[in-house]
């Protein structure tokens, strides 16, 4: 599989990574059968978060981990911490915060917490998971620290954060962020629609994220692509969906061109741009895993991806 570089290092994974937010939903034995598929097709990064599944999804990660076939020296492993979530407002998969906590204490405990659902020593690489407003750099700093020295995590990122904020917890710790998750896909494109409506004033000319994608391409961090799949939010997939035809009808065309999936198309399309982007796919589905992960090694033409943009409703300025 494709192999991308985590921020500016020599830190090389694969360019599609397993998101474990549905895991929840498995027995440990169909979680293993998954990550098996996905270790097997080239994927060696898993993405979690501590509150996905309120937690079980990383305990069936752990339980599954032991099952498979693959060792925890042959995988990167993410998780994400800062969010306390809401019981009254989450329900299986969907997990809602009450509110953001980046206090030292909080942040400890969560990476504690998930190494011990997840029954692992140290975690590759860890990630604010939202921005909190009331967030004390100080403390965050500490956080990092202590986790560090201690061999609790290598590496830190962020998630959903702007480049201000991104800048401002960059100044305030030692240690290099080398990641940044955000919403990207086909369908969710307004890192690319703003600069390209530049100087003028429809809709797409509106710059939602701070120009979000050229600085990241200038700090070398690495854009973790959440949803890549999905339109809106949590809305469902665009894949074989009817509200989308000919976006569907491009996709099957280039999939038969390239003997891949629709869902194959739409990771290519993604890992087409050049701001070495990793794509976190969160099918559980060991044949979907396989299939969307294939699109790592399709190497669309310039041409076949803007034709995807525009079946996918963009025109050009």
């Amino acid at each position: 599989m494709k192999q991308v570089n985590i921020g500016n290092t020599n830190w090389k994974t694969s360019a599609v990574a397993l998101g474990i937010m549905r895991m929840e939903a498995l027995s440990p034995a169909d979680a293993a059968k998954a990550l098996d598929a996905a270790y097997d097709t080239g994927i060696d990064y898993i993405d979690s978060a501590d509150i996905y599944g309120m937690g079980n999804s990383e305990k069936v990660f752990g339980e599954a981990l032991k099952q498979s076939h693959v060792n925890r020296d042959q995988l990167y492993i993410q998780s994400k911490g800062g969010i306390v979530f809401d019981p009254e407002r989450s329900h299986g998969s969907f997990v809602f915060g009450k509110r953001y906590d980046f206090a030292k204490k909080h942040l400890i405990e969560a990476v504690d917490g998930i190494l011990e659902r997840m029954q692992i020593d140290y975690l590759d690489a860890f990630l604010l998971h939202r921005p909190d407003p009331l967030m004390d750099p100080a403390e965050v700093s500490a956080a990092f620290d202590e986790l560090q020295t201690a061999g609790k995590v290598r590496h830190f990122g962020v998630s959903n954060f702007n480049p201000q904020q991104f800048e401002f917890v960059q100044e305030n710790v030692d240690q290099k962020l080398l990641i940044n998750q955000l919403q990207f896909s086909i369908m969710h494109t307004g890192m690319v629609d703003f600069g390209m409506h530049t100087n003028m004033t429809d809709d797409r000319s509106i710059d939602h994220d701070g120009g979000l994608l050229e600085f990241s391409r200038r700090k070398g961090t690495t854009i973790q692509t959440w949803s890549p799949f999905q339109y809106g939010m949590f809305e469902g997939t665009f894949i074989n969906n009817d509200k989308f035809p000919e976006l569907n009808q491009k996709l099957d065309e280039l999939a038969k061109k390239y003997g891949v999936s629709k869902n194959g198309i739409a990771t290519a399309w993604i890992l087409r741009h050049p701001a070495n982007m990793q794509v976190i796919i969160g099918t559980m589905n060991p044949d979907h895993i396989v299939d969307s992960a294939k699109g790592a090694d399709v190497e669309l033409t310039k041409q076949e991806w803007y034709d995807v943009y525009f079946a996918a409703g963009n025109t050009l300025p």
